[in-house]
């Protein structure tokens, strides 16, 4: 792999990692430019946070190489460490602390010169005045996430990395939150953060799709659902949990996914769709329409491939 240039925030090749005997992370590359919004999806144990992890220097991959912001992330991590901003799933900050205190002491930490200064900064920049005297145990779910994003944007890095950060938020909470995101990244911030939501995924300007430890596709969103390549049939109508099993056990259907009140069918033959979709429309209580696919259908497709099952 040759030099990461100067546009380049991660340039990582063949990335392994075991946990005993497990692979966790199995050969993956990757490439995020800088100013970038890179999402990076995946279910459960598919290893996101290994990868975030060893991109930040707090893991040591087993096999592999590469660079982030320009330092190897082998052999120079402490330099990535100095300016990275790393948010974890789960709240990291002290609950017996006021939020002006905890953005105090992290600055403190950072060894930032004038620490109230700088958490006063953050705490305009994020909308949190006031409230910078209520102890962080206190907080709802989306102001303890603005505060997390306050403290890991405060010795201002060149590269954040968020750990599904909006999981157990509600959606005002999840907008105002990519809103902030947006800002950052059009400051020249670059962005990697991991996410089960389809609406967040879009948001990105690039995304990643692995499942056990494995990169499966890369690209912008509507690059992913060309590749695809699936036909799809939105169905609606009475006991689409019976017609979903009719369905799933008929040959050249690839993906059959309930969203809602309809049921999206899809298949990489076109014409064999088109002719189940003539058959089934026999049943005059289904109405069958021709649709797009979606990134959620694109990705349930992906993960039935890759063995798992739809979560």
């Amino acid at each position: 792999m040759t030099a990461a240039g100067p546009n380049i925030a991660i340039e990582v090749e063949g990335l392994t990692k075991f946990f005993g005997k497990k692979k966790v992370v199995d050969n993956l590359s990757m490439r995020v430019e800088r100013g970038m919004i890179y999402g990076f999806l995946g279910p459960n144990g598919s290893g996101k946070t290994t990868t975030i992890r060893m991109l930040c220097g707090l893991l040591t991959p087993d096999a592999g190489r590469g660079t982030c912001l320009g330092y190897d992330i082998l052999t120079q991590q402490h330099e990535i460490k100095r300016r990275v901003g790393y948010m974890t799933q789960k709240f990291s900050l002290y609950g017996d602390l006021t939020i002006r205190e905890n953005l105090e002491f992290v600055a403190r930490i950072y060894g930032l010169r004038e620490p109230r200064e700088a958490a006063r900064a953050a705490l305009e920049r994020l909308g949190l005045l006031d409230r910078a005297d209520q102890l962080a145990s206190e907080l709802s779910g989306g102001w303890k996430q603005r505060l997390a994003l306050g403290a890991c944007t405060l010795p201002d890095p060149a590269l954040l990395l968020l750990d599904e950060p909006t999981a157990g938020v509600d959606p005002k909470a999840r907008r105002d939150f990519w809103d902030e995101i947006h800002r950052l990244a059009e400051s020249g911030l670059t962005v990697l953060v991991s996410t089960h939501y389809m609406d967040e995924a879009e948001r990105c300007h690039r995304i990643a799709y692995i499942a056990a430890g494995r990169l499966l596709v890369s690209g912008t969103t509507a690059e992913i659902i060309a590749a695809a390549r699936l036909a799809t049939y939105i169905v609606t109508g009475p006991d689409l949990s019976e017609l979903s099993e009719r369905l799933s056990a008929t040959p050249g259907v690839e993906m059959v996914a309930l969203f809602g009140v309809a049921l999206h069918v899809s298949s990489r033959d076109a014409a064999r769709l088109d002719e189940i979709a003539r058959d089934f429309s026999k049943d005059p209580a289904h109405v069958w329409a021709k649709g797009a696919p979606t990134l959620e259908d694109v990705f349930i497709d992906l993960m039935i491939q890759a063995g798992g099952a739809p979560q």
